[in-house]
């Protein structure tokens, strides 16, 4: 992942208004998009990860979503695939569009789209981005947030999505 790439910056309306690098939205926590796709078994398991210690927010803490930011000119939609494909190795399946959170943070300030995938295959993640996975009922991931150290974001969404969808795999 490069520090140049390009991202949209959004207004309040979650509207662009600009481009910026990925370097210069994190050194001005310039408000931008996400996308984040949690990854449930049919057993009623989510996928958690740790994050690597050299990524450039929330580093080694865990996660609940291959998540990441919307490149600049790209949909939602394509960049829930690319992240779920580029950081558990999950390709085919259909992802459902749950709802849009919007985080204001000190670290990072987006909209985040989020997806659900139901996916009992095997999960490849990148090694550059993610330094253990495990699959955990969602109840004891729920219980154990404190231990786990959730991104911030990923803890938000994660808590609006048991309220929308309690304990539910899909």
């Amino acid at each position: 992942m490069s520090h140049d790439e390009w991202v949209d910056v959004v207004d309040e309306r979650d509207e662009v208004v600009g481009r910026a690098t990925r370097s210069q939205m994190r050194q001005h926590n310039l408000l931008h998009r996400n996308a984040s796709v949690i990854c449930l078994t049919s057993k009623g398991e989510v996928y958690v990860h740790q994050r690597m210690h050299t990524k450039d927010v929330f580093p080694s803490l865990y996660d609940l979503f291959a998540s990441g930011v919307v490149m600049a000119g790209e949909s939602y939609d394509a960049a829930a695939a690319r992240e779920l494909s580029e950081e558990l190795g999950v390709t085919g399946p259909t992802l459902e569009p749950l709802f849009k959170h919007r985080y204001e943070g000190p670290s990072s300030r987006s909209f985040t789209m989020v997806y659900r995938v139901v996916w009992d295959g095997p999960i490849v993640w990148q090694a550059e981005e993610i330094a253990w996975g495990g699959a955990l009922p969602v109840a004891e991931a729920a219980q154990n947030a404190q231990q786990f150290h959730y991104v911030p974001d990923g803890l938000e969404i994660f808590q609006r999505y048991l309220e929308r969808y309690p304990l539910s795999p899909g």
